[in-house]
């Protein structure tokens, strides 16, 4: 497998030299996403980093699974958002990474029901001390 953005931050989690790191679960690292499309909007990446889904079998996909919900369940807890959508796409960058987004009451109502991905992303706040700050929270609901 090609090196992609998900190896290279797996790697700098692994160094302590990834700032967005929330915490380091038992399947891979629960991160802050760059920037914040939405308040909390998370990144869950394996560690092995494998190619989908797919390629992990038994407990190891069972555990991924789990820590995706546990950070949702986190997030949520964190942001009172409205619910969480939750994304495995691997599209852009092939390998597996669990996007974990909260909705929020508070969106343009114009994009609320659509996904993020249609949001105009360079428009999103990037990482400040306030997301950093709020990464805290949702490690400590972990």
């Amino acid at each position: 497998m090609a090196e992609t953005a998900i190896h290279r931050q797996v790697d700098a989690a692994r160094r302590g030299e990834l700032a967005r790191v929330i915490k380091r679960m038992k399947s891979g690292w629960a991160v802050l996403g760059d920037p914040q499309i939405t308040r909390g909007y998370c990144l869950l990446l394996p560690d092995p980093v494998v190619p989908h889904l797919n390629a992990l079998t038994g407990h190891a996909r069972d555990q991924f699974l789990r820590d995706m919900t546990m950070l949702g369940d986190a997030v949520l807890a964190v942001t009172a958002a409205e619910r969480i959508n939750y994304e495995i796409l691997g599209n852009v960058e092939p390998a597996l990474h669990a996007h974990v987004i909260p909705r929020h009451a508070s969106e343009d109502p114009a994009l609320r029901a659509k996904a993020v991905w249609l949001h105009d992303w360079s428009a999103a706040p990037p990482i400040d001390d306030a997301a950093l700050a709020l990464g805290h929270r949702i490690a400590a609901h972990l």
